[in-house]
């Protein structure tokens, strides 16, 4: 289908975890509010509209945030309660669009391609936002054109409580003027990358000859250039809400041995997390499961902002085991799974942890371990504490 003939269009709740808590507590309308973590190390995971005159950003340091807007409120963040207002947004979208793609826990993209022949696509998706509003408090951004990476771009400057849409005919002339950094794809190292090559606006990318691009980005560098010229062929991906991923084990003997119990739950949770980001998923909440030996099942469950890194989910599994774990009674079964599955990338973390590797790192060490398993196999390499139980 050509490009020009689509009808994408793009969702973004406005400053969602913000909004979330100022339907909590309402006296937080209109005022400086940072959710993140608390500590030293901690970063902003969202801010309102309030403090980014001030020039504070997602993923800047809660310490430099604070010292640029220094009456921000810092709440410490309720991903469960976060979680329910998507999954509501969620339900709303899917029950009234055709093909729906959660790309994040507060983004959505919709193809409407098809539906201007029966009511207009700019009408259907302001009635749409409106629903949203009325159903859950929240505010919704949308922007609407012939792709995904226009309707997002439109999206961004139509924020906050806005509307967009970009007719394929001007789809150029409206990329044009703005900043190179505003373009899908293109990071803070991207963008400091273009700038020092004087390209500091996306008309000035979209005239550099494509081959130049290739020799300077590679493959990635053809891709922002496309995007650049208004040209995006990606699909939405339709929404399919996988409840659970999970793995458990029977002892061939009942035991009370506790090093024997974690150690299999730690690489039963490190084979799981390997199976999930192969899916493209994160995971929102862990259950552990316990059988004893009387056939009597226990289960506990935690709920954590939703991860794909085997620190995060190791964490998880062995707390809700020490919840559980009887050592005066023997196990016969310890089972471990993830659900509240969401699409896309890792958010970022309320929780920055206090010494240790920071969570790109441990990002960066899940990748280089994938890539061994895929040529190697998922059980060629892991965790020296549990790599010896042949799981």
């Amino acid at each position: 289908m050509p490009n020009d003939s689509r009808h994408v269009l793009h969702l973004d709740l406005d400053a969602f975890f913000v909004s979330v808590e100022r339907l909590k507590e309402p006296s937080l309308v209109g005022k400086p509010v940072l959710v993140g973590g608390l500590g030293d190390r901690a970063v902003v995971a969202a801010c309102s509209y309030e403090t980014r005159r001030f020039g504070v950003r997602s993923a800047m340091p809660m310490r430099l945030a604070r010292r640029l807007c220094p009456d921000a409120i810092v709440l410490k963040g309720d991903w469960e309660k976060y979680s329910q207002y998507s999954d509501a947004v969620t339900e709303i979208i899917t029950e009234r669009a055709p093909i729906v793609e959660k790309a994040s826990v507060d983004e959505f993209y919709v193809d409407m391609t098809g539906m201007e022949r029966f009511v207009g696509c700019a009408k259907w998706s302001a009635d749409l936002k409106s629903q949203i509003r009325r159903q859950t408090g929240l505010t919704v951004t949308w922007g609407l054109a012939a792709n995904k990476t226009v309707s997002k771009v439109a999206a961004g400057e139509a924020k906050p409580d806005g509307a967009l849409e970009v007719f394929t005919d001007n789809m150029l002339t409206f990329l044009a003027p703005l900043d190179v950094g505003k373009l899908p794809g293109v990071g803070e190292t991207t963008a400091r990358t273009l700038r020092c090559m004087g390209v500091t606006r996306i008309g000035t990318l979209a005239q550099i000859p494509r081959r130049m691009m290739e020799r300077a980005f590679g493959k990635s560098g053809v891709k922002l250039w496309e995007k650049a010229n208004g040209i995006d062929l990606a699909p939405v991906l339709p929404y399919h809400r996988q409840k659970s991923l999970s793995k458990e084990m029977t002892f061939h003997t009942d035991t009370t041995d506790v090093v024997q119990l974690r150690a299999t739950l730690e690489r039963m949770t490190e084979l799981l997390a390997f199976e999930l980001r192969g899916g493209g998923w994160c995971a929102g909440k862990v259950t552990v499961k316990i059988r004893y030996a009387d056939f009597q099942t226990h289960t506990r469950q935690l709920t954590i902002p939703p991860t794909a890194t085997d620190n995060q989910l190791i964490a998880a599994a062995l707390s809700a085991f020490q919840g559980l774990y009887d050592r005066r009674l023997l196990i016969r079964l310890v089972g471990v799974s993830f659900s509240k599955l969401v699409r896309g990338t890792e958010q970022l973390s309320l929780f920055e942890p206090e010494g240790g590797p920071s969570q790109a790192r441990l990002q960066s060490l899940c990748q280089q371990l994938d890539r061994i398993r895929q040529r190697y196999g998922e059980r060629s390499i892991g965790r020296a504490s549990s790599f010896h139980l042949g799981i």
